[in-house]
């Protein structure tokens, strides 16, 4: 085995690791960070027998890592990258006939497997950061698994990784030995700072960099979700740091070389630097002079939601793994400090590791890699989480929509056009279909600022970046520009059509569905998927009348339009007619009470343009006009007191004896509306034109004959008391049907009156002379041997002139008073 000049933590298992590897084709190793397997592993297997002069390939989860990585290794050998050690990412390769190891990031592995199964001249792939899970990474796995399962038995492959359950991925690989190395950090105090929902986080943060600058020694490593944090946490920062020796270094994946360098390289003697990072910066990279870390707990991540076709940026709480990773940094070379921007009881509430990427992406890419490889259900490869079936059924639909893959799920010869350029599969069909009208090196330019962040500024409106994307002089831009032209070449067609696109018409051919119309309020859209988005109100975006959108951030309830570009209603046309149906709409205003029919040409959830029309007297007018009704509430009908009195008979019959009787409460009949009262609606237009006869005739006929004879005699509307008088009945109390009654009517009545064929007692309410209740009773015979005589005692004084009789069941029933002088 390789020796090297300085130790490394990693050393003490690259015994284990070697001996392993010769034994069998897989493995496991697991280190923390700072441990040294990156750089060191490649280069203590390029000598190993079954390597026999083939190459290594070490994936990076990024650019920037794949770089540093490359570099490190080269320095080891004391040569350039591009001689032992090459380099192979988008924008550039340095590979060399002398190359024995190359790093590559993981979407350039997954090309170059599908391009040759059988990695030719690869003796093994180490994947490096697999604890990331990224979408690339568990492809190229799986398929590296496959191809070692059907052409390269003698292929090795290696995970490697600071955190992950390494039991599952050892399953993954047919029980592969799992190699531990314990590593070697410096201790890290941690300090917990809390966070103010009231306050901004980038705010918060450059409090705790003023206050860490004070307090500690050495740079800092601040940890923040996205490139808008850091740039703002810059600003405030340039405001309130004074000190020359101290540089403010932000670090993200879109910054150029030079920049990056800046943030990652070494400080010169007595200086300081504060670098403001993504999660960039939590493994892989090694920055010099840290021992103090400022974790804002935050990161920003890609969520695919199938439902609706669209990919949003969501910034999350990172994972306890992450949060450990972040921490450990500060640990690297001394003892260090962490500040934490939560509660200390919070970090327990912290999901164990992060989300891997397959069950939040769109799978899109994956299903037409997988077709590619000949695989039409990915499940069927080893993936350590499977594809959700709700994002492969998404993906199949718009594959199939663009035409890559047969209803079998085997890749067309579109679909394989789409792979030839290294694009997702939608800003390939954008720059295929600009092709064909000549437009294929604009559809290119506006593909390479959507893929490569950063590029031609930070402008909301693509055309204005599209714009100085051409004029940047940078050498990242340059890079760029040459191989757009390498898509657009590859795109262009012998005699194209002629036309002319703008930016937001050429986005159509990628984003259809994410084409958005003003509503409102300035700012506010909404897109043809139904999803709604908004752009700052003072931005020149806000006053245009529709938008193509490409990128969006944010929930449904505040989602962000982080890039688009205007687009006229004519563009619109020419580009999505075939899908712009015209149809006749009839809808319900809620504020008139009544029916609108219009004339509308809409696009998914967009109406383009309409037009009023005269209600139709048609039957789905009224269904319609019921459910507007019911959406408002039935009490708005125009319901009579003899109507309202026979619901209630008909409903407390219902809760008497049973299901017979049909259900008529408000939750029924709203449910039901457009079975009783929609066919009586033919030809109304509104409420207005609904009147009481009309409401009783639908109602009624929900009663069968059978239970309308049954209806008067079991639940009557009056009930004769003795005096002869027909007393009312009220249906309509909570308690029960109710009986007011003046007392002395019911004299020489010794049974209490009841309903519902005599199972339901009446509830009566005993009334003075005055009408004023006096008693209420179920049981009147028990009220006449009872409480009558304290009621009689009582009354007897206020009510002189009405008989209070000792026995009021002897005593005949009246309605008068007593005759003068009795």
């Amino acid at each position: 085995m390789r020796a090297f000049e300085t130790s490394l933590p990693i050393d003490e298992v690259l015994a284990e690791l070697t001996t392993s590897l010769r034994a069998r084709s897989n493995a496991v190793l697991v280190a923390p960070p700072g441990a040294g397997k990156t750089t060191r592993v490649p280069l203590a297997l390029l000598d190993e027998p079954w390597v026999a002069g083939r190459k290594l390939i070490l994936l990076e989860p990024r650019r920037l890592a794949a770089r540093a990585a490359a570099d490190r290794m080269a320095r080891t050998l004391g040569e350039e990258v591009g001689e032992t050690i090459g380099l192979r990412v988008r924008l550039g390769s340095k590979i060399s006939r002398k190359t024995r190891i190359e790093v590559v990031t993981e979407g350039v592995f997954a090309r170059m497997i599908l391009d040759d199964p059988g990695l030719d001249g690869i003796a093994a792939v180490l994947f490096d950061e697999f604890h990331e899970r990224s979408l690339d990474a568990d492809l190229g796995l799986a398929l590296a698994i496959d191809a070692q399962g059907g052409l390269r038995d003698d292929l090795r492959l290696l995970v490697m990784s600071a955190t992950l359950d390494g039991a599952r991925v050892s399953r993954l690989l047919g029980d592969a030995a799992v190699i531990e190395s314990e590593g070697r950090a410096f201790p890290v105090e941690t300090r917990y700072l809390g966070r103010d929902p009231n306050r901004r986080i980038d705010e918060q943060v450059a409090d705790a960099v003023t206050r860490a600058l004070r307090a500690d020694s050495g740079s800092i490593l601040v940890f923040l979700p996205g490139q808008g944090e850091i740039r703002r946490v810059d600003l405030l920062l340039r405001d309130r740091v004074k000190d020359p020796l101290i540089d403010l270094a932000p670090l993200y994946g879109a910054l150029d070389r030079a920049e990056q360098d800046l943030a990652v390289g070494p400080l010169a003697a007595g200086r300081r630097k504060v670098v403001l990072a993504t999660s960039i910066a939590e493994t892989s990279l090694t920055i010099e002079g840290v021992r103090v870390v400022i974790d804002s707990g935050l990161a920003r991540i890609p969520v695919y939601e199938p439902d609706i076709g669209l990919t949003r940026l969501e910034t999350v709480r990172v994972s306890r793994a992450a949060a450990d990773q972040r921490r450990g940094r500060a640990g690297r070379t001394e003892p260090g400090i962490c500040y934490r921007l939560w509660e200390e009881a919070g970090t327990g509430a912290l999901e164990p590791f992060a989300r891997p990427e397959i069950l939040s992406a769109d799978l899109a890419p994956l299903l037409l890699d997988c077709a590619a490889w000949g695989v039409t259900d990915p499940t069927t490869l080893a993936f350590l989480d499977s594809p959700p079936a709700p994002a492969v059924k998404e993906a199949r639909a718009l594959l199939r929509q663009l035409h890559s893959l047969h209803p079998d799920g085997r890749i067309t010869e579109t679909g394989r056009r789409l792979r030839e350029l290294p694009l997702p599969p939608r800003l390939a069909r954008m720059v295929l279909s600009a092709g064909e009208i000549g437009q294929e090196r604009e559809a290119a330019d506006l593909a390479a600022i959507l893929v490569e962040r950063g590029l031609g500024g930070e402008s909301v409106d693509l055309t204005e970046r599209v714009d100085r994307f051409r004029r940047e002089r940078s050498k990242r831009a340059e890079d760029m520009r040459r191989m757009a032209d390498g898509w657009a070449r590859s795109s262009r067609i012998a005699q194209p059509t002629l036309g002319s696109m703008s930016v937001g018409a050429l986005l159509t051919l990628a984003y259809p569905d994410r084409i958005a119309k003003a509503r409102g309020k300035p700012g506010e859209f909404l897109m043809a998927n139904g999803r709604g988005g908004s752009v700052e109100p003072h931005d020149r975006l806000a006053k245009e009348p529709y938008l193509a959108v490409a990128e969006i951030a944010g929930g449904a309830a505040s989602a962000r339009i982080l890039a688009a570009a205007p687009i006229t209603a004519e563009a619109i046309e020419a580009a999505l007619g075939e899908d712009i149906v015209r149809r006749d709409e009839i809808t319900f205003d809620r504020q008139a009470k009544a029916l609108r029919a219009r004339a509308v040409r809409r696009y998914g959830a967009l109406s383009l343009n309409e037009r009023p029309l005269p209600v139709p007297a048609t039957e789905e007018a009224a269904r319609a006009l019921a459910n507007g009704i019911a959406s408002i509430g039935l009490d708005q009908l125009p319901w009579s007191r003899a109507l309202s009195q026979w619901r209630e008979r008909v409903v407390f019959l219902r809760n008497a004896e049973g299901a017979e009787w049909p259900d008529l409460s408000d939750e029924a009949l709203a449910t039901s509306v457009e079975d009783w009262l929609a066919p009586h609606l033919v030809g109304r237009s509104g409420l207005n034109d609904i009147a009481p006869d009309l409401l009783s005739e639908s109602l009624r006929g929900l009663l069968p004959w059978n239970l309308q004879r049954r209806l008067d005699a079991e639940a009557p509307t009056h009930v004769e008391v003795p005096t002869g008088s027909q007393i009312p009945v009220d249906y309509g109390s909570t308690e029960g049907p109710v009986l007011a009654v003046r007392v002395q009517e019911l004299f020489g009545l010794d049974q209490h009156p009841s309903l519902a064929g005599g199972r339901v007692p009446l509830i009566l309410h005993l009334l003075s002379p005055a009408q004023r209740p006096i008693q209420i009773t179920r049981d009147l015979p028990g009220f006449w041997r009872g409480s009558w005589a304290a009621v009689r005692a009582d009354m007897r004084g206020q009510y002189p002139k009405h008989p209070w009789p000792e026995d009021p069941i002897a005593a005949p029933p009246t309605r008068r008073a007593k005759p003068r002088g009795s």
